[in-house]
């Protein structure tokens, strides 16, 4: 007991030094910043303002679009004002990741309702050996990625209750869920909602150097499924020989009836399940008959499937959200959680209840890119800048390195990844294609620094939701001890993730479908 005490006590002083104080400083910063919305709003007046301050210099660079000097538009003109006035919706209802998003989050709303999701998490748990609990809960946290945020909300808490239930520590289940959920967000060998989103931003950011350039919405898509090997590995040699251990001396004396329970999956929700994904397979064996004659529709005129003229991937919005709602309505048909056409509705109209602050995102960041790309400030900055880095002469590998810490130290204050690449893509995208790195190599870079910050920055969204979780089984569990348990996997995924995609680079892997790491 004087063992576990003096470690206790050596805990509390480690949560109150030099590292919780930077981390406190980092939170109470980030308080201070203005909501995102509010940000782009000032970014859009401030792109009016610098855009008039900019109009009479006479630059030297060329614009590499039309070959003619570069100039500044000015948008404080009273035409400009009245165009942008009268291309307000315009502007919106044409934010390349709007549609996207909200039509992939149809289909996985109904699948999260009916509760698809839920029992196919459950049912990878249930049978899975106490020795390989660790990885399988990580690979479920993975593959919670295609459903949107539903891995912090579903998968979390479960971790916690899965290890407990099998004897071992509930705040190590949830450390590990946490880490595979948010340090490892990005990783994921099954398109998401995220993917066309991120691409639209790199697309358009591209377009400002180059306005053919086109992105492909799965051009990190081998990268990124590599990547669920690296983070399911590295999480679990993390959980079962760094952090278990540690928690030794950590009691789980939280409230008995507070702490969540785990419900088996009845008969009838396993036949439900078992039909669902029957319709799933049956769903895949379909387009993979489809795609495979040479003169499938879903091909491009030259035959590939893989281009962006292809139908196949210009559909693959549509199909990420029929690849949920087939099986969401077969299962909530078996389950009884859909008796009639209302229920599929609701689930559809739950989701996007939780897309409400997104839409207002949308709106502000819409406006914005409109207002920096008409202005020729974004392909000014991109050549500046590409300018200042030539002259340093960093290799393509540091250049890359210093886009992950740089998304790795934004998201300590802006956790959305969408309002994150929103800022960032019109400048870094741009700036790094006039040096030779192409967009697919840039997002990526930006993919892991977006991931690997999460698990230990307050300011994420869910980081309090996850402090709650870990007090139901520890009631001394606070934000210091959170960010203490994550620090680790923060630490060694963004190490090991990092060399990742350098070792793709250096031996010219393909990130995905139609990626390049040169530009042009």
């Amino acid at each position: 007991m004087d063992e576990r005490a003096s470690e206790a006590r050596a805990d509390d002083a480690r949560s109150s030094g030099p590292l919780a104080r930077g981390l406190r400083t980092v939170e109470r910063l980030g308080n201070r910043l203005p909501d995102p919305a509010l940000l782009f709003v000032l970014f859009w007046f401030g792109t009016i303002v610098v855009s008039r301050l900019l109009a009479s210099v006479e630059l030297d660079a060329v614009d590499p679009r039309t070959g003619a000097p570069l100039a500044i538009k000015d948008l404080s003109t009273p035409t400009e004002l009245v165009g942008a006035l009268t291309s307000l919706v315009k502007n919106f209802a044409g934010f390349p990741p709007l549609g996207m998003v909200l039509v992939a989050l149809l289909g996985i709303g109904v699948a999260e309702h009916v509760g698809y999701l839920d029992a196919a998490l459950k049912r990878l748990l249930e049978f899975t050996p106490r020795r390989f609990l660790t990885p399988m809960v990580i690979l479920v946290a993975l593959l919670s990625h295609t459903a949107g945020d539903a891995g912090f909300v579903l998968v979390i808490p479960l971790g916690g209750v899965i290890f407990h239930a099998a004897g071992r520590h509930p705040i190590a289940g949830i450390a590990a869920t946490f880490a595979g959920v948010s340090g490892g967000f990005s990783a994921s060998f099954i398109p998401s909602s995220l993917d066309p989103l991120l691409q639209g931003f790199t697309q358009q950011a591209a377009q400002l150097v180059d306005p053919e350039r086109t992105v492909n919405p799965l051009c990190n898509w081998f990268f990124l499924s590599a990547s669920c090997g690296v983070i399911l590995l590295v999480g679990w040699w993390i959980t079962d020989r760094l952090l278990e251990p540690r928690l030794g001396h950590v009691a789980v004396d939280g409230d008995p009836a507070d702490m969540p329970k785990f419900h088996a999956l009845s008969p009838r929700e396993r036949r439900a399940l078992f039909f669902a994904n029957a319709s799933l397979a049956l769903l895949v064996a379909g387009l993979v008959a489809l795609v495979v004659p040479s003169g499938s529709p879903l091909r491009a005129p030259d035959g590939s499937i893989t281009s962006v003229a292809a139908p196949l991937m210009q559909a693959i919005v549509p199909l990420i959200f029929l690849v949920f709602l087939v099986p969401g309505v077969v299962y909530g048909a078996c389950a009884g959680t859909v008796r009639s056409h209302r229920d599929v509705v609701q689930g559809m109209t739950k989701t996007m209840g939780t897309m409400a602050y997104y839409l207002v995102l949308a709106f502000c960041a819409a406006q914005f890119l409109a207002a920096f790309g008409a202005s020729n400030l974004g392909a000014w900055i991109a050549l500046e800048g590409a300018q200042f880095l030539k002259s340093l002469d960093w290799s393509a590998g540091a250049t890359i390195v210093g886009v992950i810490l740089l998304s790795g130290f934004v998201d300590l204050f802006i956790g959305s990844a969408s309002a994150k690449w929103a800022l960032m893509s019109p400048i870094v995208v741009p700036m790094l294609m006039q040096v030779g790195l192409a967009p697919e190599f840039v997002q990526a870079g930006f993919r892991i620094g977006d991931s690997v910050a999460n698990v230990v920055t307050p300011l994420m969204q869910y980081f309090p939701l996850v402090v709650v979780y870990c007090r139901r089984w520890t009631r001394s569990a606070g934000v210091g001890s959170l960010v203490a348990w994550m620090l680790p996997y923060a630490a060694l995924f963004l190490v090991v993730w990092t060399a990742l995609l350098l070792v793709f680079w250096a031996f010219d892997l393909p990130l995905g479908l139609q990626s390049a790491y040169r530009y042009p």
